[in-house]
């Protein structure tokens, strides 16, 4: 799907400057900074969390319309470095210019990340970078609030191009057409095809923006450990019902270390045994790629054979009926043999899709 955008990235391994006890790494903190007392308050509680390495608190919260709350600005770094000298964690801000930068890195703060709005401008991105260089302060990326790769992936590069080598991507999912349970579509193909791409990149999640809703974090964690992400970024808030921003997606600390408890972190691999079962389970599994790419490609062949059918007879490339037929027909005998609806459906789609594009080319061909 993303050919091609493989580039080698010089990334220091997570566990280099940061300790995680062997753990995903949890950061935890309120959407905004919004007085000294709840972000004391908040560090507090948060810290007494073993997991939480990190306290975040956003300080320039620039909104979509003016009027609303829009951060304390640098007042805010000031409780942060408080926080700090209180609780012992390492304090994260986000930065959306090189002000941003100077602000934050005389204020003793450990390290920075980039938001959704800001990934997506390479401009701001350079600029940024240029503030950055020289200090020795890891970086969080967020992904674009579109769902694209390329641009999320160009913004990491040209960070680490820049001797940039303490890199996180942070994902937060995307905004999507479709609607959905998600304030954003997690997408969850994205950061995977990040994380193939360039294994030695630590991926963490942001369930609190992909949620929109506190009831949902829970499985959004659970499901991130589960694809081997290797962290968590909560928003937390002393009192999340009289927050400035985003009051719906904050845990109270108490919630969320009751969430970070429960949580199963399981494990890559297992026993000798183990490793025997899972390979020649896989092994099974290659076999039966192996023929579905075979049934793909004759299936494919015949389709070019009625392309040049229809092309002679002057028939038309889409046979709704016959289309409808196929759709039930699937579903059909897929939800008979354990699979879903939905899985059916985005297979035919991909099959379907292919099936037009090659027909079309062969009415475009020259006789």
């Amino acid at each position: 799907m993303y050919s091609g955008l493989a580039t080698t990235m010089k990334i220091e391994p997570l566990k280099n400057w940061i300790t995680t006890d062997h753990q995903p790494l949890v950061i935890a903190g309120p959407c905004s900074a919004e007085t000294e007392r709840q972000v004391m308050e908040t560090a507090l509680g948060v810290a007494a969390i073993p997991q939480v390495k990190v306290f975040r608190a956003g300080i320039w919260k620039p909104r979509t319309r003016p009027g609303a709350f829009e951060g304390v600005g640098v007042e805010g770094l000031r409780w942060l470095k408080k926080v700090k000298q209180e609780t012992g964690l390492k304090v994260t801000v986000e930065v959306a210019n090189p002000k941003h930068v100077f602000e934050a890195l005389s204020h003793d703060i450990d390290i920075l990340w980039i938001g959704a709005r800001t990934v997506v401008n390479p401009f701001s991105i350079q600029e940024i970078g240029d503030a950055i260089q020289g200090h020795d302060i890891p970086v969080m990326v967020k992904n674009p609030l579109n769902p694209d790769l390329k641009t999320w992936l160009g913004a990491l590069e040209r960070l680490n191009q820049m001797g940039i080598q303490k890199l996180i991507a942070v994902h937060r999912g995307f905004s999507f057409f479709n609607r959905t349970p998600y304030r954003n579509a997690p997408m969850w193909e994205i950061p995977i095809e990040l994380k193939r791409l360039h294994p030695g990149l630590p991926v963490i999640v942001d369930p609190s923006h992909i949620c929109g809703n506190r009831e949902m974090i829970p499985a959004a964690c659970q499901k991130a450990l589960d694809l081997e992400m290797n962290g968590l970024m909560i928003e937390s808030h002393i009192q999340p019902a009289r927050a400035l921003t985003d009051k719906n997606q904050q845990l109270t600390p108490k919630q969320l270390g009751e969430i970070i408890s429960r949580l199963i972190v399981r494990r890559e691999s297992g026993s000798i045994e183990f490793i025997n079962k899972l390979e020649e389970l896989r092994s099974e599994i290659d076999k039966l790629d192996e023929e579905l790419v075979d049934i793909l490609a004759r299936r494919m062949m015949i389709v070019d054979e009625i392309g040049k059918f229809k092309k002679a007879n002057k028939i038309t490339i889409l046979q709704l009926k016959r289309w409808n037929q196929i759709i039930n027909e699937w579903v059909t005998t897929g939800e008979k043999l354990g699979l879903s609806r939905a899985f059916i459906l985005k297979l035919l789609d991909a099959v379907h899709d292919e099936s037009i594009q090659r027909q079309i080319d062969v009415m475009n061909l020259e006789d």
